[in-house]
């Protein structure tokens, strides 16, 4: 089964909370938790992988929380997704091997060229989709078909 992993789900819901609302706020983490419904036990793994990949900035101290280094509009679905499920590869057989390739079916075979097609237009599909569209949606806003090509 193709499917992402819960830690990405609730990594997406931790950039989104911070996206719905104007750039540089900052939020506890504890707030982003309770409403987006992340398990507490899940939260300080996720924000730190967020802040490793550059998705997150974190502050202590009294005034401290998360805020988005950058805007909502330059993050991507695909970039929280390889962030915690590192490169998208539909097949084994997409992945160059070089020399060592094992495939003898490799040369000429039309199955490879298909799944090729199809993960080129799903990392173009998530790279389009930003958080800023999202938040946009979520608050209600119609977004335009132009904003998600």
């Amino acid at each position: 089964m193709l499917q992402i992993n819960r830690q990405t789900d609730y990594a997406v819901r931790v950039v989104l909370a911070l996206a719905k609302h104007p750039q540089g706020t900052r939020r506890a983490s504890g707030a982003i938790q309770r409403e987006m419904l992340i398990p507490k036990a899940f939260m300080s793994r996720i924000v730190a992988q967020l802040a490793a990949n550059g998705l997150v900035q974190t502050f202590a101290g009294r005034d401290g929380g998360l805020e988005l280094p950058r805007p909502a509009s330059e993050i991507t679905l695909r970039d929280v997704v390889e962030a915690f499920e590192g490169p998208i590869l539909l097949s084994e057989c997409l992945q160059s091997k070089g020399e060592e390739d094992d495939c003898p079916f490799r040369v000429g075979c039309p199955v490879s060229n298909k799944w090729g097609r199809v993960q080129i237009a799903m990392l173009r599909e998530m790279a389009a989709i930003t958080f800023e569209g999202l938040a946009q949606e979520a608050a209600g806003i119609p977004v335009s078909v132009s904003a998600l090509v």
